[in-house]
């Protein structure tokens, strides 16, 4: 989930994310080898916010709300055609990406004390990510690798609330799109 440089995964921790399962099959293998998030128990994903609230905040009433927040959004599907990179970080980059920028501007604007990714970046670039922290040799041979596997396309018709435990990110509620 997230692209944490530090890797420094807290329990309390949340994060929301729309689950890619029509990516594992491709993906999976390299996320297990390159991407610390999967090796946390993180599935193939994008991630909508991270950092969310505090596990602690995580109430009937922040539950209710995002239940309202994504009821107001209709399940989209996104096509991966193609990879992109951060320094460091390979990713699969989702067509159309507006559906999740809008979902991110959604909860960020509903909270604005959890802006996305803790307000390190200005844009936010919806991603799935492959390998993070990783030198160009390995990106270069990880995005090789992928060719035969792309495209494909997934539909994306909830998003997830993520808590880690302290040792590995489990999923504690997801939240329909509307049909």
């Amino acid at each position: 989930m997230p692209d944490d440089s530090t890797h420094g995964f807290q329990a309390g921790q949340t994060g929301l994310i729309v689950r890619i399962p029509d990516a594992e099959p491709a993906v999976r293998t390299w996320r297990e080898r390159f991407d610390p998030s999967a090796r946390a128990g993180v599935p193939a994903h994008i991630t909508v916010l991270f950092p969310f609230l505090d596990e602690s905040r995580i109430d009937a009433r922040v539950r209710s709300a995002l239940t309202d927040v994504f009821s107001r959004h209709h399940a989209f599907d996104l096509r991966f055609a193609s990879c992109g990179r951060f320094p460091g970080v390979l990713y699969l980059a989702p067509e159309p990406d507006t559906p999740v920028r809008r979902l991110t501007e959604a909860i960020a604007d509903r909270w604005p004390e959890a802006p996305p990714y803790g307000g390190k970046f200005t844009d936010v670039v919806p991603h799935l990510t492959l390998a993070d922290g990783q030198d160009d040799a390995a990106l270069e041979e990880i995005e090789a690798g992928l060719l035969g596997a792309l495209p494909f396309t997934s539909r994306v018709s909830s998003v997830d609330l993520m808590v880690h435990n302290g040792t590995r990110w489990q999923v504690r509620a997801s939240f329909a799109l509307r049909a």
